[in-house]
């Protein structure tokens, strides 16, 4: 059974199951390295507050790099009897150095420590999300500067009004910018303290030691995490523990961009039905049926679309968990990690994923041209037509409601229809040359002048 970091109250030793039951290292051991940096610049601290030697601090802090390079190198094996990483950790390094490793712990808890190290697992997990964001509005935008085309508009998944792919692309590139910016929001308001301990706060003073975190940080250890974050010392220490605004912040705006990508799939999906067949994806991103030998499935696609529900539930989870806690630390904020790693696993596959698929897509342009004959495209430009020959809007959506109806029950083309009728029946405005030039995707998207492009 592996060492605690508490225990001293207790005769018997923890029931097997509890064990168990208890520990968290099997998926917060992804927190490794970011305990490895508060640790080191606890260890400052405690050498600058006087509770470590100068020596005994080089030790900490020549072991801890030991370990930090075996995590980056990926030799660090979890100990899975430990109950977490940070004993995983400590233990290390009291394997190493013996009582020195007992002084660490000295004014700091675990508490304060796991808010510290998954803030600044989050800080830069945000970071590398924003980078795929990026990536995948870049390539969106490469797809439409490729792509000069005009396709159908839908509501209600029925034909609309023509469109520019670039338009409607655009706004998904929309979607992913906004993404962006409430991520750098979330990040920046996350504020990275120390000096919480369990929750009542520690008896090293700041000042009193002449301790400044700041000048902590020139050191150029931590030159790779100066500009992405700034310690603080705790305002509140009892909400500095108990605080999981931010994960759930974080887990909502992931549940954001899961939902974006989404709609995105579901699009794509749409578009390659061989009812639509607007798009080719390309085969490297779709698989087969293990009995029907003619399929080209969107599994990816689909997957993206089925794992919104994941990135909701994660949501749900945590808040359903935070919603009843009283102050301060409680072992359900243990659950709060799973969500959380697990939201910025599946939105970080689902950003390259759709990179790669979103690079090689093909435009099927005779397919969607021929999409854009259906004149019911183009019926709010006829209105639109006779509201500038002098009717009434309400009046000429009714008279052109019409025309479509008579349209279809008389199985003819409105471009087919006589002059004489579409004067004698419907308006006495309608010119048919006129008419006709409407039909023309091209006339039709250039006609609306409200989008800046």
């Amino acid at each position: 059974m592996a060492k605690k970091l508490w225990g001293g109250r207790f005769e018997k030793e923890t029931n097997p199951l509890v064990e168990e039951f208890n520990k968290s290292i099997h998926y917060d051991k992804i927190l490794a390295s970011w305990d490895i940096i508060g640790s080191m610049i606890h260890v400052k601290i405690l050498e600058r507050a006087n509770y470590l030697t100068a020596q005994e601090a080089l030790s900490l802090d020549n072991e801890l790099k030991v370990i930090s390079g075996s995590i980056a190198n990926n030799t660090f094996i979890a100990d899975d009897k430990c109950e977490d990483i940070h004993t995983n950790i400590q233990n290390t390094l009291q394997d190493k150095l013996g009582e020195t490793a007992l002084k660490l712990h000295m004014a700091r808890s675990r508490n304060d420590q796991v808010v510290f190290a998954t803030k600044l697992y989050c800080k830069f997990s945000i970071a590398k999300i924003n980078v795929d964001i990026t990536n995948l509005s870049a390539a969106i935008v490469d797809l439409v500067e490729r792509n000069d085309i005009i396709i159908p508009g839908f509501t209600h998944m029925q034909h609309a009004q023509p469109v520019y792919l670039k338009d409607y692309l655009g706004a998904y590139s929309k979607m992913l910018l906004r993404d962006y910016e409430r991520l750098v929001y979330i990040s920046k308001n996350m504020k990275i303290t120390m000096g919480s301990g369990a929750l009542a706060g520690t008896p090293i003073n700041s000042s009193e030691y002449n301790i400044n975190l700041e000048e902590i940080l020139k050191e150029p250890r931590f030159k790779d995490f100066k500009e992405v974050f700034i310690i603080e010392p705790t305002s509140n220490s009892l909400d500095s523990v108990s605080d999981r605004d931010f994960v759930i912040e974080i887990i909502s705006a992931l549940s954001i961009v899961a939902m974006h990508l989404s709609r995105l799939a579901e699009d794509l999906i749409i578009w390659s039905t061989k009812e639509f067949d607007f798009i080719e994806i390309d085969e490297a991103f779709c698989t087969g049926s293990s009995l029907m030998p003619q399929k080209k499935n969107p599994d990816v696609l689909e997957l993206v679309r089925g794992y919104a529900g994941r990135l909701c539930g994660n949501l749900v989870s945590v808040l359903t968990m935070m919603k009843g806690l009283p102050l301060t630390y409680n072992k359900d904020m243990q659950l709060d990690k799973e969500p959380l790693f697990h939201s910025f696993e599946i939105i970080s596959k689902e950003l390259k994923v759709l990179l790669g698929l979103i690079k090689t897509l093909e435009f099927n342009k005779e397919r969607i041209d021929e999409h854009l004959e259906d004149e019911s495209l183009y019926a709010t430009d006829i209105v639109y037509y006779l509201v500038k020959n002098g009717e009434a809007f309400k009046n000429a959506h009714t008279i052109v409601g019409e025309l479509v109806k008579y349209s279809i029950d008389n199985h003819i083309a409105i471009k087919e229809i006589p002059e004489d009728i579409l004067k004698e029946k419907f308006s006495d405005k309608f010119v048919k040359a006129e008419i006709i030039k409407l039909f023309d995707p091209r006339v039709s998207v250039e006609s609306k002048k409200s989008i800046k492009r």
